[in-house]
């Protein structure tokens, strides 16, 4: 039985399914005189599973579609039964797992709030303090949270699923795939809130994306075809699991080397030209400024415009990679900064900082002093380096003060968003322009006659 320190404990957990070939084997199955016969065979989802997650721990499963997660998770959460074994938790569970599950199509998003509160063992009381924090979070569009959930779309299905599970002060919060739904600002405010739920609570993250698993999860375990092919710290997992993906046929002969390469001042991909024509030819989102996102600082200054712009100065719509770019920060002052320092982050949708900079590091002397009443430009020119196809948010900031000791005076956090359609990038966080990429075939017979 699980201690006051372990938040879950499964032993010899196993899971089996009946799968009936024909209809009315069903029927038979159930019938007196079926109990001599088996009409059905049996698929087991799960199989003699042993874990235990301590309080406090982030813990991830990962595996291949059919692997078993769900399964485990129905477990978990108690809406399905073992049929070995035993699981057992500690303390309230806040579930995410199919979008709107236990939402009723035909209750508004408000009564739904209130239902699935109630459910997940809010009182009364504590649900009507709650409910305008709740719906706020989710974020939904005006008069919907008023309206039958079965007009709702899977994206606001997911905001206001998520809403409620983060602020039930849950003791497990358990998340599957649900953040693979809505925008990327929405998607980073979520892992924000996650990041905050670790300091006190116990997450139990299914996730094909082993980026997130990496980022958030301290544990992790690896299903396939229903067995726990391996438990451990989440890097080694990670890296056993995608090895396993990417195992081909052995038997190759043929010797290769890749050549070195090196990077000058300016780099032109080769790859550019086909890449940025297939970016072109599909539905664009413009990077998009809200100065209406989450922020914070001391005052005295606003941030007022964020924008991309080409090496001519004009906006840009699209973006790509490999390109010459200037990020454009300008605001209003209305109290004097005696050293300014603007400076911004660019994060992928899970709310890792890809790359970063500011004024102070870019000058040796400090900035000139900004008077009260005053406007500042701040521009950043450099060449952008491939990122996967998805979704990235800007972050921005002007501070006082010396680099170390500096105080914020306005902090956007995720200022502007963008979309980036066509990449060669698909296995890292970002990918380098490249000046050349040459392969060289070395046959075993010319390495001979060189030796002798």
């Amino acid at each position: 039985m699980p201690s006051d320190q372990v938040a879950i404990t499964a032993r010899g957990l196993a899971k089996a399914y009946r799968l009936f070939d024909r209809g009315h084997h069903r029927l038979l199955q159930s019938m007196p005189f079926g109990l001599g016969h088996r009409f059905y065979r049996e698929h087991w989802a799960l199989q003699e599973m042993d874990i235990e997650v301590k309080r406090g721990e982030s813990f991830a499963v990962i595996g291949r579609n059919g692997s078993g997660k769900s399964t485990f998770l129905q477990l978990l959460c108690g809406t399905t039964s073992p049929t070995r074994g035993w699981i057992e938790t500690t303390g309230r569970i806040a579930p995410l797992l199919e979008l709107g599950a236990g939402f009723a199509p035909e209750f508004t998003g408000r009564e739904n709030v209130r239902l699935a509160a109630s459910i997940l063992g809010i009182s009364r009381r504590e649900i009507q303090e709650r409910i305008e924090r709740i719906i706020d979070f989710a974020d939904l569009p005006e008069g919907f949270i008023d309206q039958p959930v079965k007009r709702y779309s899977s994206g606001m299905y997911a905001r206001l699923a998520f809403s409620v599970a983060i602020n039930v002060d849950a003791d497990i919060l358990v998340v599957d795939e649900i953040l693979a739904v809505g925008d990327g600002a929405f998607v980073q405010k979520c892992m924000r809130e996650i990041r905050r739920f670790k300091e006190h609570g116990t997450l139990f993250f299914v996730s094909h994306d082993t980026a997130a698993v990496l980022s958030l999860c301290d544990r992790a375990i690896w299903l396939d075809k229903g067995r726990l092919m391996r438990s451990g710290p989440s890097k080694e997992v990670v890296l056993e699991y995608e090895a396993s993906l990417k195992q081909r046929a052995e038997g190759s002969t043929g010797h290769f080397e890749v050549s070195s390469r090196k990077m000058d001042e300016a780099i032109e991909d080769p790859r550019a030209s086909s890449l940025r024509d297939l970016a072109n030819s599909s539905v664009t989102d413009k990077p998009l400024f809200d100065p209406k996102s989450a922020c914070f600082g001391e005052g005295g200054a606003e941030i007022s415009s964020v924008r991309f712009l080409d090496d001519s100065g004009s906006p840009l719509d699209l973006l790509n990679g490999g390109e010459i770019v200037e990020l454009e920060v300008t605001g209003t002052v209305s109290r004097t900064i005696d050293e300014p320092i603007v400076g911004f982050y660019v994060q992928d949708r899970l709310g890792q900082v890809l790359f970063a900079d500011n004024t102070g590091f870019g000058s040796h002397k400090a900035a000139e002093p900004i008077g009260s009443g005053d406007g500042f430009r701040a521009a950043f020119r450099f060449q952008m380096p491939w990122l996967p196809v998805g979704e990235y948010s800007v972050g921005v900031a002007i501070a006082d003060g010396p680099r170390e000791e500096s105080i914020p005076r306005h902090w956007i956090e995720s200022a502007m968003t963008f979309r980036i359609h066509g990449s060669h990038v698909s296995l890292g966080l970002v990918g380098l322009p490249m000046l050349s990429i040459t392969l060289d075939t070395l046959h075993a017979s010319s390495a001979c006659s060189e030796q002798s």
